[in-house]
């Protein structure tokens, strides 16, 4: 699927993704998967459903930002790995992201979608994610959390 905004594309081709630009950006800038390792990256692409942001450039895309979403397409979606590159924020392209991913026709069924995040609660918030109480979630390890 593809939609169009101007010199920018949203694809869920994931032929398009370049992975090493979404490995430099998630290894080195985002705060939730510092140091991980490229074949991770590459596991988590294969197994999930992902939005790549395109700037359209001399007819080419060019990656701008990136998604991913778990999902059984039945009970629950969990948004992750969600950025804009620097180079193109202040243009509007995370909320056509987030607008794009929470009206995809094959996630409509869902019950329910989640997320985490430590700085974008003004953004989720438009879109009617809620802060949900700590005390009902629950988790375990299972192996050392650093990025391998």
């Amino acid at each position: 699927m593809e939609w169009k905004n101007e010199n920018y594309i949203i694809s869920t081709d994931k032929s398009w993704l370049d992975i090493g630009m979404i490995h430099e950006f998630l290894s080195k800038e985002a705060y939730w998967s510092k140091g991980v390792k490229i074949e991770r990256v590459r596991r988590a692409i294969e197994n999930t459903l992902c939005f790549g942001v395109y700037e359209v450039v001399d007819g080419k895309p060019v990656q701008a930002g990136f998604a991913r979403i778990l999902t059984d397409y039945v009970t629950t979606a969990y948004l992750c790995d969600v950025f804009i590159d620097k180079g193109h924020r202040g243009k509007g392209l995370s909320k056509w992201l987030v607008q794009t991913i929470i009206s995809f026709e094959d996630l409509q069924g869902v019950r329910g979608m989640l997320l985490a995040t430590e700085d974008a609660h003004g953004l989720y918030s438009q879109y009617g994610f809620e802060v949900v109480d700590h005390g009902r979630y629950m988790k375990k390890k299972l192996k050392d959390e650093q990025q391998d």
